[in-house]
């Protein structure tokens, strides 16, 4: 077994508890109670740890741990609805008012279902 991350926060240590389940590797946790114990011990010694259960896969763990904790990119610039020309946020990749994709001409098929009765009448 080899020790891949500590952190302050055990929240931290169970999201990438989580996230290398996901990957398939095995892992397991310790110190999780020991936070407690912070001010007899030195404090960064009471952290949580991951450590990975399969030595082979410890470079793949590394990085599976590396892309997970890379910053996230920018959120991208705000851009026009294609389908009806509202101004929509940059995180956002469907139009709200009409259900439109990013980049896409045409509405969905169910956009028609979204159409209010007075507009049906025209």
């Amino acid at each position: 077994m080899k020790r891949l991350y500590c952190a302050k926060d055990p929240l931290m240590i169970g999201h990438l508890r989580n996230v290398m389940a996901l990957h398939g590797i095995g892992c397991m946790t310790r110190k999780l109670d020991l936070a407690t114990a912070a001010g007899e011990l030195p404090p960064i010694e009471c952290w949580p740890e991951l450590w990975i259960t399969d030595d082979e896969r410890f470079a793949e763990a590394k990085a599976v741990l590396k892309k997970t904790l890379a910053p996230v990119g920018a959120v991208r610039k705000p851009w026009r609805c294609d389908g009806c020309g509202e101004e929509i946020e940059g995180q956002f990749s469907e139009c709200w008012k009409c259900g439109c994709e990013r980049g896409h001409r045409s509405p969905p098929i169910n956009a028609a279902a979204s159409v209010s009765s007075s507009e049906r009448q025209r």
